[in-house]
């Protein structure tokens, strides 16, 4: 017995990274970012048509969650055993 919930969106800009971790299978990320509230937008853009969230960051700071999100995945890589690779 489902009922349908309106999905709150947000506009999220990445102002800075300042730290990644990894544990229990889970990367966090804590970040500097302003969050406002945003209006739904529904299938502007080519997708499924569900409302979403945005999330806007610069090339810079783009480019620093790719190596941080490198780094995170090899150290989770590096625990693995030999046969799970």
């Amino acid at each position: 017995m489902g009922y349908a919930r309106a999905m709150k969106t947000y506009s999220i800009e990445l102002q800075r990274i300042r730290s990644m971790s990894n544990s229990h299978g889970l990367v966090q990320a804590r970040v500097d970012a302003t969050v406002t509230s945003a209006a739904p937008r529904h299938g502007d853009d080519g997708d499924d048509g569900a409302a979403s969230s945005t999330l806007s960051l610069t090339v810079e700071n783009a480019r620093v969650l790719v190596l941080l999100l490198k780094a995170q995945l090899a150290e989770v890589d590096s625990r693995k055993a030999r046969s799970q690779r």
